[in-house]
């Protein structure tokens, strides 16, 4: 008789519940900011001799460090500090947008060490010579690691368009197919480092990134679904649902910018007509104001100035956009029910202008009701929220979900 039950793995032995175990502690420890080993037990449910037994392995393996005496008020002896180390294991995230690279190192306790952008226009650059440019920007940014006593134990790249499989399948303003980037970017980061051992690389979709980012750093409360939209030369989407990304059944979930508003709009690079971005990307917002839609970063920043001077002309361009945005909007939420919609990138700096318009569509349009004018439910983006730091936290949950694996890189 065919048995209809999932098969449920093999029963948890000793080292697999210590590995648990001190994933559970160093995240508790994280999380706390500092604590004591009483506070830890407490907190994880374990006993004080068993938590004391995994933080000596912790500190043994450069995970955690402790200093002076704390006194709860208590009866007892008073416990010494920990912390997660400021030096040891971190992560590296490296963007590569259409128009600049950006590169940043974050330490186990999530924050942000070391920053490097620089604006580069990536249109029309074979790819592999794209990749190299973030590569060796990358190793800058793993040189002043170094400095601080940090040890990157991986790379997370933050890619435009659909990622999978250690590849950009389509990126449609790069110019992208099938290109190998995870493949492309290791090597060149190995060559520019040739000393250096070598670091595994990730990828993944920028806006997903971005959204993680917003997630884990963000200023949203207990908010724990929401959708996020990325501003750039495209338009990016991501959907966060009970705190976990929704990647889809091939990875490519969120291409909110290839929605189609008219269909017999203009041709998009994706090869249809009429997408989202062709309303709401930075091309065309600053098409609509009359400047020059290849001016990148500083294009935003006059048409943000212009927008603030009171220029018809740039006002009535960021409200098309954002009239535009409501309505696709509007369906996505009819459609998974978010707390919030956040908007990043380019759209951060416009929301006094882009908000309005968008709001009001999707108070017209949301069919529960839930969306009233001026609800508090469309809100900008946290400075924190961006996709590189989304990328190089990706890597520090690995090293806070099993330590043990990584317990090798941090005390060679």
């Amino acid at each position: 008789m065919q048995s209809n039950h999932t098969s449920l793995g093999p029963k948890a032995d000793k080292e697999t519940v210590r590995r648990h175990n001190l994933s559970l502690v160093l995240r508790a420890v994280r999380d706390e900011g500092e604590a004591t080993r009483a506070g830890v037990a407490a907190r994880v449910g374990l006993t004080r001799a068993a938590v004391s037994s995994l933080v000596e392995q912790l500190l043994d393996s450069g995970f955690l460090s402790e200093s002076g005496k704390t006194f709860s008020g208590q009866a007892g002896r008073p416990g010494t500090v920990l912390k997660v180390t400021r030096a040891g294991p971190a992560g590296i995230g490296v963007e590569i947008n259409i128009d600049y690279v950006s590169v940043c190192v974050v330490d186990l306790s999530g924050t942000d060490r070391v920053r490097l952008t620089e604006h580069l226009d990536n249109r029309g650059t074979a790819p592999a010579e794209v990749l190299a440019r973030g590569a060796r920007i990358a190793a800058r940014t793993l040189d002043s690691a170094a400095e601080q006593g940090l040890s990157p134990v991986g790379v997370q790249l933050a890619l435009p368009g659909l990622v999978a499989g250690g590849a950009v399948r389509q990126a449609p303003n790069l110019g992208w197919n099938q290109v190998p980037a995870e493949e492309l970017f290791a090597g060149a980061l190995a060559e520019a480092q040739p000393a250096v051992p070598p670091l595994p690389v990730r990828s993944e979709n920028e806006a997903n990134l971005a959204a993680l980012a917003e997630l884990w750093f963000g200023g949203l409360g207990g908010i724990r679904s929401f959708l996020y939209l990325s501003g750039e030369i495209g338009v990016g989407g991501a959907l966060v649902l009970d705190g976990e990304l929704l990647r889809g059944a091939n990875g490519f979930a969120g291409e909110i910018g290839h929605v189609v508003v008219d269909a017999g709009g203009p041709l998009c690079r994706c090869g249809a007509r009429g997408c989202l971005e062709q309303y709401a990307g930075q091309s065309a917002l600053l098409r609509g104001a009359g400047l020059d839609e290849n001016a990148g970063v500083p294009g935003v920043a006059e048409l943000e100035a212009l927008a603030r001077s009171g220029d018809k002309r740039a006002i009535a361009a960021i409200g098309e956009a954002g009239r535009m945005l409501g309505r696709v909007l509007s369906g996505a939420v009819n459609l998974f029910d978010p707390d919030a919609v956040v908007l990043g990138g380019i759209y951060r700096s416009l929301m006094p202008w882009l908000s309005p318009p968008a709001d009001g569509e999707l108070t017209d349009r949301v069919v529960s009701g839930l969306w009233p004018h001026d609800s508090g439910r469309l809100r900008a983006s946290s400075s924190a929220g961006d996709a590189a730091r989304g990328a190089a936290a990706l890597v520090v949950r690995a090293v806070l979900a099993d330590p043990v694996a990584y317990a090798h890189r941090t005390s060679a």
